[in-house]
């Protein structure tokens, strides 16, 4: 271990200012257990204190206000939680009220009568007088007289506030680590780069993230930070990509008889431009002999399955076998149902194993897909049971990949030992192309960006609850030519703490007003056997009013639905409402999407749902999900990418990691390995990162 990797790793208690107690205090609260750990705790903002304000100019409309004057007295009032400590201070233009909640002791022991001090904080009003609740305030001296600078804030927890650790504790503690850590900063960046984009150093960056001397360098620092973090971000991916291209062989699918079979004789609608690009990219990769590891993205309804029927005809056509994994049995049932019309027109046998297969019937399965008679399989995650073993798998489609671990999908991979199959995973969520760099950076991306012709756009509208009875007659019209109707609610039952719109109250409510019309129920605390029956009853239009829960989101195909109203609307994430909307539109017919809210909405809310009424190009839609959700759970998931991300954020800056990827890709098709001297850096860099658990290597 070095002498750098020892620094890095020193437990915080060791720093001047901190010992044990508060040591176990950072450990606690914010994981913070070594020097390392410290340096990264980067600010989520920066306040300006270089200006100061008299008490006279203050408004609400302000941010935050630095204010020089003088505590003139305190005093204790109110009992219980309402207890608090509140000072008066004046700077000779009017009275500001200082309150405290918190460390009321501390500050009546520590504050002084009749001495100047520097307060800042957000000033509010009431009865004509202004007041900062847990001011920031310090003692007025010769070096802070006339302001300071950027005042970093950084993320804590109300317990670090009651034990007094603030961010100006915080900065404290930084800038004595700074002052001993600097020589220990190692560049991890190449000369290169740092002079193609105009880069500070990485000394000069901690430096300046934490205690910036003015704003350029504050820009300077976030800047070089968020880049070589992107940067090692998508080495790592791209690498991984390179590796496993190189070192994992796959079947080479030359021969196109079923294939053409299919296109020239079967397919009963012709391919949109973007399919044909797509099975182009996908025969391409199947001619390389290398294992093809793809993300085929494309909106509801655009088309992916049958491209994922005509790639499985390749590995067919070459003595393959082929499988489809879905992530429910309602969702494997569709598949099955959409391949079969066309598998039995071609002669192949597929079959379908779920949860609910009966014994006999897996007996047969397993039988057939040992001795390659069985050609497609489609199914659940029982696909990769261990008792299930093809004999020669060849290609695999996993649908809706991200509600599948890793570990699942590698199970897959394992059912071919002589030459793993080539996979190809399938989502019908738009992903925003920096999460898409992000999240699927290993994989080759694939795109079905336009829908099948004659699909009429979802006429998408918002509607208060006042709209209710007019809805009602809309929805009567609807159900009088002959079309069905699904309405969504965010909750099964009435709940206390939120006042929702629930299913069970929606049901008997919609039962009432349609007294005349069948309706099915579907909500997710129903068996599984139960579900089907209410699905299969609407599939087969002996019901004409589906009522909901989220559990429709991905569902089967119903072309004659044609209304889609969601309860509550603005309980639900952009992706989410653009999911439910994709169970319609799926028929020659216009379809249409009601949005129900409350009037009471908050400024994104109004956004997500102008968003919803104005477009339905789902990457639109997720690029807008991505600004105002952030990155974290677009997809339904945390995914490895997004979590060691520590300052660079997604939704803002996409320019910033297509410099680092381009940068990265370049650097690796120059030296793959990273052993000319130029890389040296990058390779000790990414060894660090490899051999240790904590993020120290990040700063070393």
């Amino acid at each position: 271990m070095t002498e750098r990797t020892n620094f890095f790793e020193t437990k915080i208690e060791f720093l001047k200012g901190v010992g044990p107690q508060r040591a176990a205090l950072l450990n606690k609260e914010l994981n913070i257990f070594t020097y390392g750990d410290l340096l990264q705790h980067y600010p989520f903002r920066h306040e300006d204190r270089s200006l100061f304000h008299r008490i006279s100019e203050l408004n609400e409309l302000l941010p935050g206000a630095q204010i020089k004057g003088r505590l003139k007295d305190w005093h204790v009032t109110g009992e219980g939680h309402k207890k608090r400590l509140v000072g008066t201070f004046t700077d000779g233009t009017g009275i500001l009220e200082l309150v405290w909640f918190h460390g009321i002791s501390w500050f009546e022991k520590s504050l002084r009568r009749n001495a100047d001090y520097i307060v800042y904080g957000k000033p509010t009003e009431f009865g004509g007088r202004y007041s900062i609740t847990h001011p920031d305030i310090e003692l007025l001296t010769p070096e802070n007289v006339n302001g300071g600078t950027w005042q970093p804030i950084y993320p804590l927890t109300d317990m670090l506030r009651k034990r007094r650790v603030d961010s100006r504790t915080i900065s404290r503690m930084m800038k004595t680590l700074l002052e001993i850590a600097t020589p220990h900063i190692r560049e991890t960046l190449p000369e290169s780069l740092i002079t193609q984009y105009r880069l500070i150093s990485k000394a000069e960056a901690l430096w300046s993230i934490h205690l910036p001397p003015s704003q350029a360098h504050l820009h300077q620092a976030t800047r070089r930070l968020k880049f070589e973090e992107l940067f090692y971000n998508q080495l790592r991916l791209i690498k991984s990509k390179i590796l496993q291209k190189n070192e994992y062989p796959g079947q080479v699918f030359d021969k196109v008889d079923l294939l053409k079979d299919f296109y020239n004789n079967h397919l009963p609608f012709a391919l949109t431009n973007a399919q044909a690009r797509v099975l182009n990219e996908i025969r391409e990769d199947f001619q390389t002999g290398r294992q093809m590891n793809r993300l085929l993205q494309g909106d509801v309804g655009s088309g992916k399955t049958i491209v994922a029927f005509i790639a499985m005809l390749m590995a067919l056509d070459n003595d393959a076998q082929a499988c489809l994994m879905a992530p429910t049995e309602i969702l494997a049932d569709q598949h099955y149902q959409g391949l079969k019309v066309y598998a039995e027109l071609l002669g192949i046998n597929i079959g379908k194993l779920t949860g609910s297969t009966k014994k006999k019937q897996r007996r047969i399965l397993h039988e057939e897909l040992l001795d390659g008679s069985m050609q497609i399989l489609v199914g659940t995650h029982a696909l990769i049971e261990d008792v299930v073993q093809f004999k020669n798998l060849g290609f695999c489609v996993i649908d809706e990949q991200h509600r599948f671990g890793v570990a699942q999908r590698s199970k897959l991979w394992a059912k071919n030992e002589e030459i793993h199959p080539h996979i190809m995973v399938m989502t019908a969520t738009p992903i925003p192309r920096t999460l898409a760099m992000t999240l699927y950076g290993d994989l080759d991306i694939s795109v079905i960006d336009e829908l099948p012709a004659g699909r009429k756009p979802i006429k998408t509208v918002h509607r208060y609850d006042a709209y209710r009875a007019t809805l009602f007659g809309f929805l009567r019209d609807e159900i009088a030519k002959g079309r069905q109707i699904y309405i969504v609610y965010p909750l099964i039952e009435e709940s206390e703490k939120m006042d929702l719109k629930d299913l069970t109250d929606g049901y008997e409510s919609i039962s009432r007003s349609f007294p005349d019309v069948p309706l099915s129920i579907l909500h997710g605390r129903m068996k599984p056997q139960d579900k089907d029956y209410e699905m299969a009853r609407f599939v087969k239009n002996e019901t004409k009013i589906m009522v909901a829960t989220t559990v429709i989101e991905v569902g089967v195909n119903v072309p004659n639905a044609s209304v889609m109203v969601i309860e509550n609307a603005e309980r639900f994430g952009l992706a989410q409402l653009h999911q439910l909307r994709g169970r319609v539109g799926r028929g020659a017919e216009q379809s249409f999407c009601v949005l129900m809210t409350d009037f009471k909405l908050s400024q994104d809310t109004r956004k997500r749902l102008e968003t919803m009424c104005r477009t339905n190009n789902g990457f639109e839609i997720s690029e807008v999900d991505l600004e105002l959700r952030g990155p974290g759970d677009l997809t339904g998931t945390q995914q490895s990418g997004i979590m060691d991300l520590i300052i660079a954020d997604l939704a803002k800056d996409g320019v910033i990691l297509k410099e680092a990827r381009n940068s990265a890709e370049a650097i690796l098709n120059a030296d793959p390995d990273l052993v000319t001297p130029p890389y040296a850096a990058i390779r000790g860099h990414l060894d660090s990162l490899r051999a240790s658990d904590t993020n120290w290597s990040r700063i070393s």
